[in-house]
């Protein structure tokens, strides 16, 4: 069978469309703890649901999408909401020139790996529909989507490394807001969900504001008692 340039097209832009969210996670997570391991739980999760994708791809296709969105979006809101809380007491130890806020390990591997699994999830909805018209288009284009995405993570590792702690909690906070948010509108089957794609950066524009505002809000004054 030839190679199928539109299906090698469909793939590839797929993959990276929905690997690239969750690499934007994943950047930011490294950039947060600064270790290196945040990429490796994000790939886990991307890996658990690849890897069987062209052995049980029948069996993805028939998993209800509202539900793994709907954990999705609770899981995303949950982390997120720790890492606004995060975010504010790096702000009151760099005002009492204090240390940074200690990191938490397993809030970064559950963080990564819900990520890399649910972004994973989306793009094989549409791979299994393409693997029956063209496997190898398919398995090219998603090859080719995840070296871009690998590359263009690599390219970026080192330049959000020097964005300060508290900044870079409130990009991730934001980052797991606007996706939770987004989830639960997909899944919410209300008129607005036809326009879920255009509402991402809205999501992510208010939520940044909103995060940075909550954290860098003036500090508690303490009543000092005779």
């Amino acid at each position: 069978m030839s190679l199928d340039v539109s299906i090698f097209f469909a793939a590839l832009g797929i993959t990276t469309l929905e690997l690239v969210e969750a690499s934007a996670v994943g950047l930011a997570l490294y950039a947060d703890s600064k270790r290196p391991a945040a990429f490796a739980y994000v790939s886990l999760g991307i890996l658990v649901v690849f890897v069987p994708l062209f052995v049980v791809g029948d069996l993805l296709a028939r998993l209800p999408l509202d539900y793994v969105e709907l954990i999705g979006a609770v899981l995303m809101l949950y982390f997120g909401q720790r890492l606004v809380k995060s975010a504010r007491r790096s702000v009151l130890n760099a005002r009492k020139n204090k240390g940074p806020v200690e990191h938490h390990e397993k809030d970064t591997a559950a963080t990564g790996f819900s990520v890399g699994a649910i972004e994973a999830f989306e793009a094989s909805i549409v791979l299994v529909a393409l693997i029956p018209v063209n496997f190898g288009a398919t398995v090219f284009g998603m090859v080719g989507g995840i070296v871009v995405v690998v590359v263009g993570t690599y390219a970026l590792r080192n330049h959000v490394r020097r964005i300060k702690q508290a900044n870079m909690k409130v990009v991730v906070a934001a980052l797991l807001l606007s996706f939770g948010t987004f989830w639960l509108v997909e899944v919410s089957g209300t008129s607005i969900a036809d326009f879920q794609d255009l509402l991402i950066l809205p999501f992510f524009i208010v939520y940044v504001f909103a995060v940075h505002k909550f954290a860098n809000r003036p500090s508690p004054v303490v009543a000092v008692t005779a």
